[in-house]
């Protein structure tokens, strides 16, 4: 058996960034503050906002450049966004080199506090005092 060629072990990474790129064109075709999107099912029940409500209107924004709009509707997508495409850099750069992709693994501790800044992230913008962080 022969050891795979860069251009075929890059094609998964490429393949995922085709996808992302194609999700974008259409956010950034279709504005998702003025198109029906799938409504969040938790604030359609509740009208509570959920950490993952404002996600499609904050891609969306940042696909017109406007980080500002992108952090006022959802601050932590715009986090993660960051740190995927960071990671997305890091899968391409070790399948081109063709070495093992090594990442820190998590430990229960900053698991934790992750959850806990993600919990007190969803009450804050889900109280009058944390207007600023709800989706726009």
């Amino acid at each position: 058996m022969t050891a795979p060629t860069r251009g075929r072990s890059i094609a998964a990474p490429l393949g995922v960034a085709a996808a992302a790129v194609g999700g974008l064109v259409l956010l950034h075709v279709r504005d998702p503050r003025t198109s029906t999107y799938l409504p969040c099912p938790l604030h359609a029940l509740t009208g509570l906002w959920c950490p993952g409500c404002g996600t499609t209107r904050a891609l969306g924004d940042l696909t017109r450049g406007d980080v500002a709009a992108a952090a006022s509707s959802n601050v932590v997508a715009v986090v993660l966004v960051v740190v995927a495409v960071g990671v997305w850099g890091l899968w391409l750069r070790a399948r081109w080199t063709q070495t093992p992709l090594t990442l820190p693994r998590p430990n229960r501790p900053a698991v934790a506090v992750l959850l806990a800044l993600l919990t007190v992230f969803t009450v804050v913008r889900n109280t009058p005092w944390g207007t600023a962080i709800a989706p726009t």
